[in-house]
């Protein structure tokens, strides 16, 4: 099972073909027909900001996007959204929209406009952030970077914070990498291209950026399934094989409450980098399913698999039993990094279970040929072979 760093980068970075940040630049060359419009809901009960503010938002129709979309609405400000245009939304209000490719330099809709802040999204190469501060160098006030905590150098030391060393590009030119490059690199490049696109946010726009690095971004909307598979299951019940011993601890953070306090970091005006990683106290994996199973009541029977028998049956942490890696060796800190700065700085999180509960509930109004296999964790198949090599292994092995 992958335990070293490099597993849980490309791991990492292919669940991310679920938030569409890679994938919508590689199919930048597939001719298709432009769907229709899916509504976004608006958000009732939200205060209004004390000031409206002008905001740039590059991407906004992915996974987190239309969050900070609505949210921002509710709260009154005036919002400019910038992407190609394959994934058209209603919008619960106005929104202006620009088009445009970032794949291929074309940010000509940026020019000669200016907005008090900017959220960059969907960037994984720093040319990217270097074309946009070519152009929106003094003219946004604040510089929001949507980074990852696939940053790190190391997932070895429990708690580390934003200090910690990130990785280095041992590349030629970081410049010339493309999302080409990054996949056939098989996701090697991408945290050290998520660090150096880092560094470009900073030079930019020094003293305007903010850097937030979110772990794993859960909830409603989530196309990955990495986190969509625990609630599935354990909503349908019966015997499940669960990974470790339940005290393996995990991280995770649903993508309303990262996009909401993104929004609140610009009404702040907040820079500096921070660990969006949840919850505000430490969860363990048995915590997690325990809390998920208490929300569906289907009486799910959880049955602990020891790592090393995951490892003798070839099942993959993260990807086959999702969520979790074991707390050892190299990723002994992995689901513990402290989050300690950005809850000062007013991150918040929502309950597990209303986070579980819209997950299924979002599950269950999709096609049902998307719902028929999930996209991370065991075939009920799987499953059953794996429970059953277990229950015939000798104990005291």
């Amino acid at each position: 099972m992958p335990t070293t760093r490099r597993d849980l980068l490309r791991l990492g970075a292919t669940g991310a073909f679920g938030l569409g940040f890679v994938s919508a630049g590689l199919r930048a060359q597939v001719p298709a027909a432009k769907p229709a419009p899916v509504a976004v809901a608006p958000l009732a009960g939200v205060a209004k900001a004390p000031r409206p503010l002008r905001i740039l938002i590059l991407g906004g129709t992915g996974f987190t996007g239309p969050h900070q979309v609505r949210y921002a609405l509710a709260r009154g400000h005036k919002l400019t959204l910038f992407n190609r245009g394959r994934r058209p939304k209603e919008w619960p209000g106005e929104v202006e929209e620009l088009t445009g490719d970032r794949n291929q330099g074309d940010l000509r809709a940026l020019e000669g406009r200016e907005w008090d802040a900017c959220i960059d999204n969907p960037t994984t190469l720093p040319f990217w952030v270097r074309d946009a501060g070519q152009r929106l160098r003094g003219k946004v006030g604040q510089y929001v970077f949507i980074s990852t905590v696939s940053v790190y150098a190391s997932e070895e030391k429990p708690n580390a914070d934003e200090s910690a060393a990130t990785l280095a590009y041992e590349g030629a030119d970081a410049m010339k990498e493309t999302l080409d490059t990054l996949k056939a690199s098989n996701f090697a490049l991408y945290g050290p291209l998520k660090a150096l696109a880092e560094k470009e946010a900073e030079k930019w726009f020094p003293g305007a950026a903010t850097v937030i690095r979110p772990g794993l971004i859960v909830g409603p909307g989530d196309e990955s399934d990495r986190f969509t598979y625990w609630p599935v299951r354990l909503d349908r019940g019966g015997d499940v094989a669960a990974p470790g011993d339940g005290s393996d601890p995990v991280q995770i953070i649903d993508a309303r409450d990262l996009a909401e306090w993104t929004v609140r970091m610009v009404e702040a005006r907040t820079t500096g980098t921070f660990n969006a990683v949840g919850p505000g106290f430490p969860l363990t994996m048995g915590d997690m399913l325990c809390g998920i199973r208490a929300a569906t009541t289907a009486g799910a029977r959880l049955h602990w698999l020891p790592a090393a028998f995951l490892a003798e049956q070839k099942v993959e942490a993260w990807s086959d039993m999702p969520v979790w890696v074991p707390a050892s060796g190299e990723t002994a800190g992995f689901g513990s990094r402290s989050n300690a700065r950005a809850t000062a700085a007013g991150l918040g999180f929502r309950p597990l279970a209303a986070t579980a509960l819209d997950t299924l509930a979002w599950f269950a109004q999709q096609p049902a040929e998307r719902r028929e296999k999930l996209r991370a964790g065991l075939s009920p198949e799987r499953e059953a072979q794996l429970l059953a090599a277990w229950q015939a292994k000798p104990k005291h092995d």
